[in-house]
């Protein structure tokens, strides 16, 4: 049974359970719940201090939560934002934090389960750097070699560690590199399909990259290709891009081009704030007007070429010179100061651009949103031809697969390091 003598501003309980951890819990002006874990070794573990009305939306009891499904099914048609903890208890053997509210109902949380969801800023920053998104790193084009990492094709499509490296890679620098892909056009959808599903565009799921006559896209052409970002007027992007080399002319062109367009974003902040501005602010009208398979269609979005967040983080950058809608949105006085600021960015971007030629068997992957890509002209004729095989990905199931391989391999790694504890332990002694 609860106590019903605790004072609800400030109750303290300690568990006395000799031999094992103590820990303790009290209320704190009526509002949060402070928690405080056993000491491990010579040192003192950090207070957790929790607001009350989130440990009470939380309950993880079945009336509360669907375990199945891991969905809160508290009915908020009830529920009080004021809700006041009026009893505490741990449960040293269990390690676990009992609550009785005010609205008479009582909630039970493991220690781990709140540990891993602590407030405190550090623990914060941790999940949402290394867990829920890693924090990016961004790079020059000198630098690409040094970040630039390559797996190998068959370790990615059949272990777990590899493919989490890869996409760790992929999140982190925008770009990653895989070798040893075989000589099959199904590549990039094996690939995809490794991690999630493909992600359909005007221009199907897998697309071919050669030149065509009478191509009806600027990149099916042989000519060079300036620095984009793909599909910039859809309002939804695809986000991650898989391009397999099947065939790579020898002529002399016919080579990448690589940028990381957040490094020239954090250029053009620090040495040319105004033309920051001016990008981050302007809308500008992409847009995609044609046929593919018998089906027209005219893509119109509007968006800067910079796109922050609330924080002032970059979410994307759109750019292609050719895919900008002849309609310009903007009052009359905005349009050279922005013609001037674009055309400053586009200068740095290809001041900054690494060349590098893929090879049958690549397989090049890159972040469609951030890095700006294109290629250098190419001689092209049936004795020397160019066949790219592409597709893409979205980042929401590029992160969901991560944080799945996250938690599997650390779970992995948890219990072999439990068992290998376990196994080489002695035996106890016989009783004297």
């Amino acid at each position: 049974m609860l106590s019903q003598g605790l004072r609800r501003t400030a109750a303290l309980l300690t568990s006395r359970a000799l031999g094992r951890r103590q820990l303790s819990a009290r209320i704190v002006d009526e509002s949060y719940v402070e928690v405080q874990p056993a000491a491990r070794g010579s040192g003192s573990a950090a207070a957790l201090t929790f607001p009350a009305v989130w440990l009470r939306d939380n309950c993880r009891c079945p009336s509360c939560f669907h375990s199945s499904s891991q969905s809160r099914q508290l009915d908020w048609n009830h529920f009080d934002p004021n809700v006041r903890p009026l009893a505490l208890h741990m449960d040293n053997d269990k390690q676990q934090l009992h609550v009785r509210w005010s609205d008479e109902h009582e909630s039970s949380y493991a220690l781990d389960w709140l540990q891993h969801r602590s407030f405190d800023g550090r623990s914060q920053s941790k999940y949402l750097d290394e867990f829920y998104r890693p924090r990016t790193k961004h790079w020059a084009g000198a630098e690409f070699e040094r970040i630039a990492q390559r797996f190998n094709y068959d370790q990615v499509m059949s272990e777990d560690e590899p493919l989490q490296q890869w996409l760790q890679a992929l999140a982190v620098y925008g770009v990653a590199l895989l070798n040893g892909a075989p000589p099959d056009k199904a590549v990039v959808r094996h690939l995809a399909e490794r991690v999630g599903f493909i992600r359909r565009t005007t221009y199907g799921e897998e697309f071919i990259v050669q030149a065509k006559p009478g191509a009806k896209n600027y990149a099916y052409l042989s000519l060079p290709l300036p620095l984009h970002t793909d599909l910039p007027y859809y309002e939804y992007k695809p986000s991650v891009n898989i391009l397999h080399c099947l065939v790579q002319t020898q002529s002399p062109g016919g080579s990448n081009l690589l940028v990381d367009a957040f490094h020239i974003a954090d250029r053009l902040r620090r040495e040319h704030p105004d033309d920051f501005e001016r990008l981050a602010r302007t809308l500008v009208d992409w847009n995609d007007i044609g046929s593919e398979d018998g089906h027209e269609f005219h893509n119109i979005w509007r968006a800067p070429v910079i796109c922050l967040d609330a924080a002032g983080e970059y979410t994307r950058i759109n750019h292609s010179v050719p895919q900008r809608d002849s309609h310009f949105n903007v009052p009359l006085e905005q349009v050279l100061p922005w013609y001037r600021s674009y055309a400053r960015f586009v200068q740095l971007a290809r001041d900054d651009a690494y060349s590098f030629k893929t090879q049958p068997g690549d397989v090049l992957t890159f972040n469609n949103i951030r890095l700006l890509h294109g290629r250098t002209g190419y001689d092209d004729t049936e004795q020397n031809s160019r066949y790219i095989v592409g597709a893409y990905l979205d980042w929401d199931i590029v992160y969901s697969r991560l944080r799945v391989l996250k938690k599997r391999l650390t779970s992995n790694s948890t219990a072999t390091t439990s068992t290998s504890s376990s196994s080489s332990s002695p035996s106890p002694s016989p009783s004297i």
